[in-house]
This record gives C-alpha cells, structure tokens and sequence, in this order.
C-alpha cells in the first residue's frame, strides 16, 4: 500500500544512549510551549528518518509514579499520531534527537498535550529549516 502512513512508535525511535542524550542537554536548543518544553539537536543532514525521542516527567512534580506514566503515555500517543508532521516535511528534516519534558505542575487533557506538541513540532521545523538565501540581483 503505497504512501500509508506509519503511526507506530518502535523501540529504534526511543532515545535511550546515555552518551546521545547528554549531547542532546548540552549541545541543544529549546524552547518551551506550556506545559511542555522540547529540547532538540540538529541532524547532520536533512533527512526523513523519524529522530530519536525522549519522553520525560520530573519526579519532583509528580511524586507517584502512575501520575508520571499517565503523562508520558499521553506524550508519547500525541507524539506518535503527529510525528507524520516531521517524517513527512518537503525535502526531510533537520532535527536528529528531540525530548519532550512536561513541565506543567498538574495533569493536562490529553487535547491540550497534543495541541501543544503539534504546535512544537511546527516551530522545531520552522526554527531548524534554514531560511532560503535571498538571490541578489546584479
């Protein structure tokens, strides 16, 4: 079935290498959507390969660790329903490693979440797309 699209979330997709996710933190831009925050690392070159994610809720928000599963699957399912956004990009995409970090101090619907991931994942492509250079005229 020619051009169907994928919505799975395999384990190859999971950013697990501690060596990857330290260079992710401290090589990394970010920016913040309320009540997440997205971390990302440029790939070497455009590409249509899904990057690498990394889903994490702080402990220190949520104290039992159902509330910390329930938001990370939440993530993880607006994650996987949207990624066709960045996989799909005209001519690939840039972006090599992302983490999605809810930083919201209570629980979020799961609407909101995928609102705000989706509006992520537009401004992770507008942001790491360069700009095309301005022919000048002679």
């Amino acid at each position: 079935m020619p051009g169907a699209r994928s919505y799975s979330f395999p384990k190859e997709e999971h950013l697990c290498r501690k060596k990857l996710i330290e260079e992710l933190f401290g090589r990394g831009s970010s920016f913040g959507l309320y009540p997440l925050r997205i971390v990302w690392l440029p790939a070497p070159a455009p590409t249509s390969a899904p990057p690498q994610v990394l889903v994490s809720v702080s402990k220190r928000s949520f104290k039992r660790a159902v509330d910390r599963n329930y938001l990370k699957r939440l993530m993880r399912e607006a994650y996987r329903l949207n990624k066709y956004r960045l996989v799909e990009a005209p001519g690939g995409h840039p972006v090599g490693t992302i983490a999605f970090i809810y930083t919201g101090k209570e629980k979020k619907p799961f609407a909101l979440v995928e609102k705000k991931l989706i509006s992520g994942l537009e401004r992770l492509l507008a942001d790491a797309t360069p700009a095309p250079a301005a022919e000048s005229v002679s």
